[in-house]
Parts: structure tokens; sequence; C-alpha cells
């Protein structure tokens, strides 16, 4: 099985890139600024990524963002993902940037568009890997920075922006709060996909469908409670974007036994899987298939399913989810993919 999910053609919609950085990654920018007081030896930053609860996890993203302060370091984030992603056999990924903690911390607003356009030709030219990106708010700063990360957002947009999202912290954090920021980025025609029902219940996510107009939803797990809504999501065809590990590192779910992912896909809700924040949760992306196979009993099939629901929930061109599904359906025969001929 794990050679089948090993060369399952696979879109990822779900990835944060500071959270992607790898421990290595993330140790060498430890080093050159110790000042931000993350660990700049290994067994100690492995140590530095075991979380209490959510709020745990958010303390120590924000601490490791504040070590990206160059054009530079976003790039080799982008590069670094990219190769990771490779060996995941992930075509297509929609990465979601936070931009105003990254200006906040002094790289330029032209520095970080121009940074992230080099990653994704790197990215493409070296790993065969096509980027999208989703820039996303960080709701405990606030609705002016929710402004200015859609003003930014709308003035740079990078090559390859598809999407505008809310991300960090739910409780206290009202959905609603940043309705005109996202007003914002559809009028500029962008695709709307907050994070919801992750941490707080299913009147979170009926929030960001009601207020901020969300063609899928970051997590939504908490959709299971509310049988209305889950009958909403199946019937629009709303996509979750699922993320195991990440739920069971964070505390958000108690376990993989009780984590419901099953239960969404039973109730008709499209799933697509992912890693969140990898480097920070030890995982990728083969290994969160691995998981619904070992723990929920998924076989080929399912497995298949999923990775089809990824391409089909994406914001791609439509030539290319053809080309994605394609080897999707060769792979699951058994067959050599059409991208590998």
């Amino acid at each position: 099985m794990f050679d089948f999910v090993s060369s399952l053609p696979k879109a990822e919609l779900h990835v944060h890139l500071v959270g992607s950085a790898s421990v290595d990654t993330v140790l060498e920018l430890a080093r050159r600024h110790p000042d931000q007081l993350v660990p700049t030896n290994r067994d100690e930053l492995v140590a530095f990524y075991e979380f209490t609860d959510f709020g745990h996890f958010i303390d120590v993203y924000v601490k490791v963002t504040r070590l990206v302060t160059m054009g530079a370091d976003i790039t080799a984030l982008v590069d670094g993902l990219a190769a990771d992603l490779a060996r995941n056999t992930v075509r297509y990924a929609e990465v979601t940037v936070t931009p105003v903690p990254h200006l906040l911390m002094g790289i330029e607003p032209d520095e970080l568009a121009e940074a992230l356009t080099a990653g994704r030709v790197l990215a493409r030219e070296r790993h065969g890997v096509e980027l999208a990106w989703v820039f996303d708010i960080a709701g405990s700063l606030g609705y002016h920075h929710g402004i200015a990360t859609a003003e930014w957002v709308l003035r740079h947009r990078p090559e390859g922006t598809v999407g505008f999202g809310l991300g960090g912290n739910e409780v206290g954090v009202p959905r609603e709060r940043y309705r005109d920021p996202f007003d914002m980025a559809r009028d500029g025609g962008l695709h709307l996909v907050p994070h919801a029902g992750e941490t707080t219940g299913p009147e979170t996510i009926w929030s960001a469908l009601r207020h901020l107009h969300a063609e899928r939803i970051g997590h939504g797990t908490s959709a299971v409670a509310d049988p209305e809504l889950l009958a909403h999501l199946a019937g629009e065809g709303i996509p979750v974007e699922v993320c195991p590990s990440s739920n069971i590192r964070t505390r958000a779910v108690r376990s993989l036994a009780e984590h419901p992912l099953p239960r969404l896909l039973d109730a008709g809700v499209p799933v697509t899987l992912a890693t969140d924040d990898p480097g920070m949760f030890h995982t990728d992306l083969n290994r969160e298939y691995m998981q619904c196979h070992e723990h929920f009993g998924f076989g080929r099939s399912e497995l298949a399913d999923l990775a089809r629901a990824g391409v089909r929930a994406a914001f791609c061109p439509a030539e290319q989810k053809s080309q994605l599904l394609a080897e999707i359906d060769a792979a699951e025969r058994g067959q050599t993919s059409p991208a590998s001929l």
C-alpha cells in the first residue's frame, strides 16, 4: 500500500508556507536569529514542536514566523516545500502565505511578492511542482490587518495567486469580523477559503459560509456535530480541507480513532486530505494517506478518491485538472502515469 500511496499523484490544498519548513531549515534560520528564542539545537527544536494545545501551537508558529526577515528566506522556504511536495508525488499545491507578519518583520511589500514569484519558478523548474498562492489573514491581529492583507494581495498579486483565507485562532475571532476584506478579495476575483470549525463548533463554519462566502472550508471537522450543516456542505458540494495529524498534534481532536474524517465522507461531504504544517507536525502527505489506510481502513479506491477530490476542489485550470485525474486513474489501475511517459 505504501508503494501505491507513494506513486499516487496528488494535489495539496491546505499547507502553510512557514509551517512547512523542515527542522533543518528552521534550525538554520534560528541560528541566524538567536534573539527570537527558537531553539538552535535539533533535539530541543523537536521538543519545541510538542504542543500542549492549539494556543500553544499558535505561539510557536508566531515565533518561527519571526525568523523570516528577508525575501531570500521566503524563496528558500518555497524551494524546500516544493522539494518535499515532489517527494510525495504532489503535482499541484495551493500554499497559504500570511503576508502581514512578514511585512511587519521588515520584508518590503515588493520584495515579498518577488520572492514568492522566484520560488514558484524554482518549484516548477527544479521539482516539477506547480504552486499557487492563498494569502490569509492572521485572525488574531485584528480587522485592520485584515484590510492590509487584502490591500497587499490586490496591489501585488504574485503570479499564481488564486485564493484568500483566514487562519489562526478561532476562539474570540468571529468570522464575520473579516467580512470587509473578504468582500474586497471576492471583488478582486479571488476564491475564498477561510479556516473554520477547527477548534470551535459548527456555528463558525456557518458564519464562514454566510458572512465570508466560503467556497472551501479549512479544517471544518466540527461540522459532524450539525446534521443540517453536513447536508448543506454535501448538497452544495463545498469541500473541507482535512488535516488529521494537525488535528491530533494541536489537540483539536483527541485521537485518530475519534477523528471525524470518515463521518464527513459518509455524509457525502467532499474531503481533501492535507498536512497543514508538516514541518511542525512531523508529517507529509504520503503519511496522511497511509494513516487513512491504517486507521480508517481505506483501500486503493478510497485513497484514489481522496486524491481525486483534492484535484476537483483545486483552483487550477480545467486542463490541468483533467491531466491530474488521468494520472490518478492510471495509478489506481497500476499503470504508468501519463506524466512519467
